[in-house]
């Protein structure tokens, strides 16, 4: 059994994969993601021994270890240490059998861009600045604003309000702000899923996007988000089952 740990700035995720005979045969046998907090060596040990016990496994089973993700190098208890656009990649290589060529990566507080060649390996890539905006953590605050889990962010016959803001704070004032005034929540959703969208086409630039494109990390559950990409980019965007998974995933297969 092989456990692949992926320490995000907002989230933890944990992977238990049951080895098969080969790669290909490996099988994810558990998997949990929780919020960060403080003490995440002391979260990664209690979360792994709840694994254990839901597998009804124990210690010596465990045959790798491997961990990625903003705190990686806070952890104690793993023996491999990955960094995650080499996981990321190796995650989405697996997951799609080697199709994808562009991954769009939205992060806690990131939003990656990676180029793939039809190994799956790295070839180019971009990050945003360190702004909130466009990122997971910003998904998180206009859920709780707008009283709406990220997986009903869905709003493709909706009209969509503008929204100017391109500080998460400023973004999120402008959010109660419109809310006060009586604006429609999903008309709000699908300016705050257009704006991100825009973001994301802007970092892309020229010559980065090459089809097959998927869409990963916790807000890619938000099928509004993967509309307005489609409409912003202008090609289809595909999003593997469990996305925010991809990275603790493939951790462990990093070469």
């Amino acid at each position: 059994m092989k456990i692949g740990i992926d320490v995000g700035s907002t989230g933890i995720k944990i992977v238990f994969v049951k080895s098969g005979e080969s790669d290909n045969s490996d099988q994810i046998i558990w998997k949990i993601v929780v919020p960060t907090k403080p003490g995440q060596s002391a979260m990664v040990d209690d979360l792994i021994q709840q694994g254990l016990t839901a597998v009804s496994a124990v210690p010596t089973d465990i045959e790798k270890t491997c961990v990625t993700g903003y705190g990686r190098n806070l952890i104690n208890s793993t023996s491999h240490v990955v960094d995650e656009i080499s996981a990321n990649a190796a995650g989405i290589k697996r997951l799609t059998r080697g199709r994808a060529r562009t991954l769009i990566n939205v992060g806690g507080q990131d939003v990656k861009i990676i180029k793939l060649d039809p190994a799956g390996q790295v070839t180019d890539f971009k990050m945003n600045d360190k702004c909130a905006a466009g990122t997971g953590r910003f998904f998180e605050i206009a859920a709780t604003i707008l009283d709406t889990p990220l997986e009903k962010f869905h709003t493709k016959d909706t009209q969509a309000i503008n929204i100017n803001s391109t500080c998460a704070v400023f973004a999120e004032s402008e959010i109660v702000s419109l809310l006060a005034k009586g604006v429609n929540k999903y008309s709000i959703i699908k300016g705050i899923n257009n704006a991100v969208a825009k973001r994301i086409a802007t970092l892309a630039g020229n010559g980065l996007l090459e089809e097959e494109i998927y869409l990963d990390g916790g807000p890619a559950k938000n099928k509004g988000l993967r509309e307005s990409l489609e409409e912003y980019l202008l090609c289809d965007i595909k999003v593997v089952e469990a996305p925010q998974f991809t990275v603790a995933l493939g951790s462990l297969y990093v070469d």
